[in-house]
This record gives structure tokens, sequence and C-alpha cells, in this order.
């Protein structure tokens, strides 16, 4: 399928409306910018839930978004298209587990994610272009969240 002819009509298949974050990777500017904000929603949810809980959660979103990402991409003939936000989704959903409830610190959250899954940097990029299939969909986004925790945790860190 050609990356141009990407629409709305996909979603009517279950792989893709997971994949593309329930619509949300359609929009024309900023796709990952969407699935992230799209996460927002269940990350606050989950709070209440005990850690231990929302670990549980995160984990299994990502052994499925292994297969659901690569399935996607295969189906739409693209590694790693722009349209497929699960990853972005899980990738916040895993941060969204150690912030707090207030609003600052989710916003920074966002921020710095986006950065880290739009700057790549080492090893991000490394593992991007070296693993195939949904595990390399995946797991870029997963350090990408492993980095934003580090710089929130050091940032609480420096506060009085």
């Amino acid at each position: 399928m050609a990356t141009d002819s990407i629409s709305f009509t996909l979603l009517r298949r279950p792989i893709h409306l997971l994949a593309l974050g329930f619509g949300a990777g359609l929009v024309p500017k900023g796709p990952g910018t969407a699935g992230t904000l799209i996460a927002i929603i269940p990350g606050w949810l989950m709070m209440p839930l005990p850690l231990v809980v929302r670990m549980a959660i995160v984990v299994a979103l990502f052994v499925f978004g292994v297969w659901i990402c690569g399935e996607s991409a295969r189906q739409l003939g693209v590694h790693d298209h722009p349209a497929i936000v699960w990853d972005e989704i899980v990738g916040f959903l895993g941060v969204s587990i150690i912030l707090p409830p207030n609003p600052g610190w989710w916003a920074a959250a966002v921020v710095l994610f986006r950065i880290f899954d739009i700057a790549k940097p080492w090893p991000i990029r490394d593992l991007d272009r070296r693993l195939g299939g949904g595990v390399g969909i995946m797991l870029d986004d997963l350090v990408a969240g492993v980095f934003t925790v580090g710089c929130l945790i050091f940032a609480q860190a420096l506060m009085p």
C-alpha cells in the first residue's frame, strides 16, 4: 500500500485502528505528537492504580504493540510509517507511571518525550535503524520514554 494512500478507511481494520491511535496518526502535521497527547487520558486515568498494575498494563501494551505495529507496518509497506502512533501512546504511558498528579510535570513530560522521539539521540536512532518490525518500532519510543523519565527525575532532584 502506498504511503500517500493513508486514509480514514484504514480505521475499519482493527490492526490499523489501534496502530494509528484511533485516528490520531492521520493528522496531517505531528501525528507522533497527536499520539502522545492521546496517551495523556489513559495515563491520567491509571494514576489511582497501584504501581505494579500500571507497570503490568504498559508491559502488556508494549508486547501487544510489537505485533500491532509490526503487522500494520507490513500491511502499509513502510517500516515505522509516521501514521503508526501506538508506539508513542505506549511510550508515553510508560513515562506516565512516574508522573505526579501535576499538569506542569505532565506538560514537561510531553515536551521531553517528543524531543527525544523526534531527535532520536543515541541509542534511539541506532535501535530504530537496526531493529526491524514491531520490535524496532516499539523499542525506540520505550527508550525515548526512559530518557524522559531520567530527565524528570533529575529535574525533581533539583527542586527544593
